[in-house]
């Protein structure tokens, strides 16, 4: 399949220029090559517009489950290390739990407790998040860039709480 669709691309972009000979003049024999008014698209089977989410090579359950374990570690610790694609897909999910610890209602503490793996951080993260974060009206992460990864050179990145 992959080989018919680069065929069809190699054939549209071959299309796309034509050999004119002028008529009635002495140089007849050179060519020259002009575009042609009508062009050809060629469509993908695979897009992905609008799917901003990292897949981070992960099935959706795990990737889902690693996103919570990263983002409890990191409140719990307040800065951890991973590679750099992980730390900013975590990053909004931090946020977002932090945003909810700002608004301490039973409704917002529930959802923390469905997304965040210990109860007790949940309970510590609502009782200080209000008055550590009260002026600030979101950022309340930052990924700093670090050296690569020692074995596979994989980005590297630490993500804090500020």
């Amino acid at each position: 399949m992959a080989r018919f669709l680069a065929l069809l691309a190699i054939l549209a972009t071959a299309n796309a220029f034509v050999i004119h000979k002028p008529s009635g003049s002495s140089n007849s024999h050179i060519s020259t090559y002009s575009p042609t008014t009508t062009t050809t698209t060629t469509t993908s089977l695979y897009s992905r517009h609008r799917k901003k989410m990292p897949k981070l090579g992960l099935p959706a359950d795990q990737r889902k489950a690693l996103l919570r374990a990263l983002t409890t570690e990191t409140i719990r610790h307040g800065r951890i290390k991973t590679t750099l694609v992980r730390a900013r897909a975590v990053r909004k999910h931090v946020d977002h739990m932090i945003t909810l610890a700002k608004n301490p209602t039973l409704h917002s503490r529930r959802q923390a407790m469905g997304y965040i793996y210990d109860k007790q951080l949940v309970h510590a993260l609502f009782e200080n998040a209000g008055e550590r974060y009260k002026d600030r009206e979101g950022g309340y992460s930052r990924v700093l860039r670090t050296m690569p990864r020692q074995g596979d050179n994989a980005k590297m990145a630490i993500i804090e709480l500020v």
